[in-house]
């Protein structure tokens, strides 16, 4: 065997080093980038769980409102908690007073970090009787909002959304 051919068998440790070098540039390159794509699926997932819980809220108090719900005269007309739009209530407006779902399965809170909690102890609830700036319980559920301190990539609270 020449020399030449002996030679061209192998990679050199310097090249080995500036290959794992430049994968390791390419690597740090992209991880900013996953995360906030990660971060602005969960932000997708919370607007997605948002509306679809605030859907069934109006969907309840309409509900009320067209009397096709028992609802009692000092009542808002709106659900006493997020779980009564999964079970149902009854449709006094039909005679054999069918059950009126107003959502499949409440979404969880994205944001929420326990995930042994349920779904609905994972959202912040604000009743009818509450100030939009200082939400707080009460004995219906006007509105729900996430509990997360954290702040959207477009610079407003999780909790404003």
């Amino acid at each position: 065997m020449t020399k030449a051919s002996h030679q061209a068998r192998g990679f050199h440790l310097v090249e080995i080093i500036i290959t794992v070098a430049i994968v390791s540039i390419l690597g740090m390159m992209a991880a900013p980038s996953l995360q906030l794509a990660a971060q602005r699926q969960k932000e997708q997932d919370l607007r997605v769980a948002l509306r679809q819980i605030r859907t069934a809220i109006d969907a309840y108090h309409q509900a009320a409102v067209e009397k096709r719900i028992e609802v009692s005269t000092d009542n808002t007309g709106y659900p006493a908690n997020l779980e009564v739009l999964v079970k149902g209530v009854a449709d006094i407006s039909k005679p054999d007073n069918q059950m009126i779902y107003f959502i499949r399965r409440l979404p969880r809170d994205p944001m929420h970090p326990d995930k042994t909690l349920s779904a609905a102890e994972t959202w912040g609830v604000r009743s009818y009787a509450s100030p939009a700036d200082a939400p707080e319980e009460g004995e219906d559920v006007f509105d729900v909002y996430s509990l997360s301190e954290a702040t959207g990539l477009n610079n407003v609270p999780y909790r404003d959304w």
